[in-house]
């Protein structure tokens, strides 16, 4: 299947992640009202609605961050369940990137990005630094590799952070509202990142409130509103024939 939006790629026919009537609970809060949502390989989705609607809340699920009570998240053919190796497997195959940079301050840069490989993934030390030295390169910033991340400024915090999760050669990216803790100046450093990641193919789901970005990159994009998704669309007819009204509203406040 080829599916066209302002970066040309292709995606799979192949499903990567399978989530089926998920819901979630906080003690009596429903915060996850029976989501279905399928992604392929090399698919890119965006996730957006008001604050509160259960977009970040969705992707922790995906990983585990968060525990699901009812329905199924399959990742890669892996069922997400309380299996701790089967948690831990999937924890290695996606990816994720969050609001906060998380980052450790006492490590470098380049330590903070070999731990994952070294641990996780037993690889040399050598020879994760080379993958570190890689991923800098690759989100532009390998100068400051040998600095500690309260030197770095936000933007350049957020970009270490995807690299971190890229040393692990993740088969998933979640990025959680990935710019919304920047500064209007080092928001688009950040998106370029991801931008390049989407023309690698990168498999993605992203939730943000950067419309701009999410018509530029997404193949689908679902808005999410008190714990449902309310609309699913290519961007184009997501922004310029929105069905629902609660879509339309959000639009024209995000847009003004």
């Amino acid at each position: 299947m080829v599916v066209s939006n302002n970066i040309e790629s292709q995606f799979s026919d192949e499903k990567i992640i399978e989530i089926d009537n998920l819901h979630k609970w906080y003690g009596d809060f429903h915060v996850l009202k029976g989501i279905n949502l399928t992604v392929k390989k090399q698919e890119r989705i965006v996730i957006c609605g008001p604050s509160g609607s259960g977009k970040s809340t969705l992707i922790r699920c995906i990983n585990r961050l968060e525990e699901h009570q009812r329905g199924s998240i399959i990742v890669d053919g892996v069922e997400l369940t309380n299996n701790s190796k089967n948690i831990e497997k999937i924890r290695t195959e996606v990816g994720m990137v969050f609001q906060n940079f998380n980052l450790f301050p006492h490590l470098s840069i380049l330590d903070n990005l070999i731990l994952g490989p070294v641990w996780v993934r037993s690889i040399s030390k050598m020879k994760a630094r080379e993958k570190a030295m890689h991923y800098l390169e690759k989100v532009h910033i390998a100068e400051q590799a040998h600095k500690y991340p309260g030197q770095l400024s936000g933007g350049q915090q957020q970009r270490v952070a995807i690299a971190r999760s890229l040393c692990m050669n993740p088969k998933v990216m979640l990025f959680d509202e990935p710019t919304s803790a920047l500064d209007p100046e080092m928001i688009n450093e950040v998106l370029d990142v991801m931008i390049d990641l989407a023309h690698e193919g990168m498999t993605m789901i992203v939730v943000t409130h950067e419309m701009n970005f999410a018509r530029k990159m997404a193949h689908r994009i679902f808005f999410m509103d008190h714990g449902k998704v309310v609309e699913e669309n290519t961007p184009d007819e997501f922004f310029e024939n929105p069905q629902d009204e609660r879509t339309k509203t959000f639009i024209n406040q995000i847009l003004a």
